[in-house]
């Protein structure tokens, strides 16, 4: 089947687009996050998305939100699009959700909203395509490194090592493995943005495998007590 279908509805999402903020939170395309949703201005979105096409903006808050002094809050230029995969209506109302990234986006502008959500219009920013044919020995060479990295570092921890082996082992193409790799393993949620901000594929494969050496330092070689 022709993914011009899939494409077409996420270009048509992006005119409209229900916002969702999050501290610390950012999601790449290729991988997947839980959410538990229990504001009702965010019960409402999830109803709303569940009966249309089942997409939101997911971007990264930058600053505190106050109720009482009524301010909207500064949130990430560059965000992400997610697709609810799951949703859990629990009996009080409130959802447990899987959400799968599906692209980077950056926000146009934001909309006058008659919903309790904010709204937005955006446009998708793919990655760099390789100017040329070294270019993508590169990548191609980047890949294999941080796939070695990886593999190293599920070797030098106690739990979880063979889950991230297969986690590196399912993406079939550079983008993905950085996606999900940087998805998996950092916490720093400023350099989770700087790395969905990272349109250069080899650029975001570098600096993955200078943070999986690091991570690796930290959790110490196979046999030594940490």
């Amino acid at each position: 089947m022709s993914s011009a279908k899939p494409t077409r509805r996420l270009g048509r999402a992006l005119k409209r687009l229900p916002l969702f903020p999050l501290e610390d939170v950012v999601l790449f395309p290729h991988s997947m996050i839980p959410l538990h949703i229990f504001e009702a201005r965010y019960r409402k979105m999830v109803r709303d998305v569940l009966g249309s096409n089942r997409l939101i903006a997911i971007s990264l808050q930058l600053e505190k939100e106050s109720i009482e002094e009524g301010n909207v809050p500064r949130v990430a230029a560059i965000a992400s699009v997610g697709e609810l995969v799951l949703a859990q209506e629990l009996p009080d109302g409130r959802y447990n959700l899987v959400v799968r990234g599906r692209a980077r986006i950056a926000i146009d502008e934001e909309l006058p909203s008659d919903e309790p959500y904010r709204l937005i219009t955006a446009h998708e920013i793919p990655d760099e395509p390789p100017a040329e044919r070294t270019e993508q020995v590169e990548i191609d060479e980047a890949d294999m490194a941080l796939r070695a990295l990886v593999s190293g570092l599920a070797e030098s921890i106690p739990n979880g090592g063979e889950l991230l082996k297969h986690v590196a082992a399912a993406q079939d193409t550079p983008a993905a493995l950085a996606n999900v790799i940087a998805a998996s393993l950092v916490a720093d949620a400023k350099i989770r943005q700087h790395l969905l901000e990272t349109t250069n594929v080899f650029a975001r494969l570098e600096i993955l495998s200078n943070e999986v050496v690091a991570l690796t330092e930290r959790v110490g070689k196979p046999g030594r007590a940490n």
